[in-house]
């Protein structure tokens, strides 16, 4: 992916533009900026919130080298034994 620059500035991207390169939930970007595991979005205007595309872009590459490397961590498997609705029958 080529990084947008104009002149020379860094180029933001709204909620809307990340959400396209970035699949995850605005609640977990929320939750990961708040532990500083992604950019920090930052206020243009009272109502305008954006992020600096080189800091997604950089993001995204470290993610794609840590999964190549195999160092992140993946959710363990639910125990379906523990489910309430379909148990699992014995």
């Amino acid at each position: 992916m080529k990084r947008l620059e104009s002149h020379g500035q860094t180029r933001t991207i709204r909620r809307h533009q990340l959400r396209e390169i970035v699949p995850l939930a605005d609640t977990t970007i929320y939750d990961m900026e708040q532990r500083g595991e992604f950019s920090q979005r930052f206020y243009l205007t009272s109502r305008c919130v954006v992020w600096d595309l080189g800091e997604v872009e950089a993001w995204l590459e470290a993610r794609r080298q840590a999964s190549r490397a195999k160092t992140i961590n993946r959710a363990p498997a639910p125990d379906v034994k523990l489910r309430k609705t379909r148990p699992v029958k014995r």
